[in-house]
């Protein structure tokens, strides 16, 4: 028993040495426990409250992100449960209003009358909508090297005859341009039809349902033309354009081809740079809410909505979405204060 004390003794200096280096990690996973735990009683910025149920509906640009988040907030706080649905900004504006869910997902910003019924909006992230292509259109090089200028989106979506992809390309080709818009009202359409001047109700087209439903119209119809929100466009995998879906180059100074400063589309986060750089304008690049009814008090909602401006800012980029700058991060906890 002595010997063994003795050698404990002289390997005292080696344990305190073990435990001080390790204390530090010991606090943090202690404090992430006890947010959860004791989160009503919390000040810090990303406090969580200790149980409750959040209900989210609304845009399909939002959607992934909001279940990534949720997802990991979930771990975090495994007392909050978090249910999410997708159905459109128009859905999503409707719902919250009404009291059936506790946040709309809303990608546009918000009309006179919404805010006069009570909507709350805070500004979460930042994407943008782009014009589509099905990639097995014969004339993509072309497109591809020439890009189209917001004037011949006008004519394609504000005008309803005919027009041929050898107008648009200057080839020998007679197929008509088939038009594709979003049937459901929506962020993505209204922020289309911001860029060319308009409103969604205001497009011409065939009219799809949601997101998927028009990429999938778009990927199958050699001669088609749509829009999507970026998450639809690119694979998060392996960072590049799904298969069948392609980009129409947006030629700004409209002078017949896509110069270098303009072509930014190869992959997602090539072109999520140019965003940020300054390189894509606003529209079509634009804010993503999140919105309740009148400036939520619970403190789980407050909660939930403190961590996705600040923690919940890691998981952004990788999403496959814009981060918000520290000014605007500020400028949104402050609404919540």
């Amino acid at each position: 028993m002595k010997k063994k004390l003795v050698g404990w003794f002289w390997r005292l200096p080696e344990v305190l040495r073990v435990a001080y280096r390790s204390f530090p990690l010991l606090v943090i996973l202690l404090v992430l426990l006890l947010s959860c735990r004791f989160g009503r009683k919390g000040s810090g910025e990303g406090s969580q409250a200790e149980e409750g149920e959040i209900s989210i509906s609304g845009a399909f640009a939002l959607y992934p992100l909001a279940v990534r988040w949720a997802e990991a907030y979930m771990k975090l706080c495994p007392e909050v449960r978090i249910d999410i649905s997708a159905g459109g900004a128009g859905k999503g504006i409707t719902d919250v209003l009404n009291d059936m869910v506790e946040i709309g997902m809303v990608s546009r910003n918000m009309n006179p009358g919404e805010i006069s019924s009570g909507a709350f909006a805070i500004a979460v992230a930042r994407d943008a909508v782009l014009p589509t292509i099905s990639a097995y259109n014969r004339q993509l090089n072309l497109i591809r090297r020439k890009g189209m200028s917001r004037e011949t989106f006008r004519k394609l979506y504000l005008e309803d005859s005919f027009i041929s992809w050898g107008s648009l390309t200057g080839s020998s080709s007679h197929k008509k341009v088939m038009v594709y818009t979003r049937s459901d009202a929506c962020g993505a359409a209204e922020t289309w039809a911001e860029f060319l001047g308009t409103n969604q109700e205001s497009l011409y087209g065939v009219g799809v349902f949601g997101d998927p439903g028009i990429a999938d119209a778009v990927k199958s119809d050699e001669y088609g033309i749509g829009y999507n929100n970026l998450i639809y466009i690119y694979d998060l995998g392996n960072r590049l354009k799904y298969n069948g879906l392609d980009v129409i180059p947006l030629d700004f100074n409209a002078n017949g081809i896509i110069d270098p400063e303009e072509d930014f589309y190869e992959t997602i986060d090539q072109f999520l740079a140019a965003v940020e750089a300054g390189r894509f304008p606003s529209p079509p690049a634009r804010d993503l809410y999140f919105v309740t009814n009148g400036r939520p008090d619970d403190p789980v909602l407050t909660g939930f909505l403190k961590w996705i401006l600040t923690e919940g800012q890691h998981l952004v980029h990788e999403s496959g979405y814009i981060p918000l700058n520290h000014e605007e991060i500020e400028n949104e906890l402050n609404k919540l204060r």
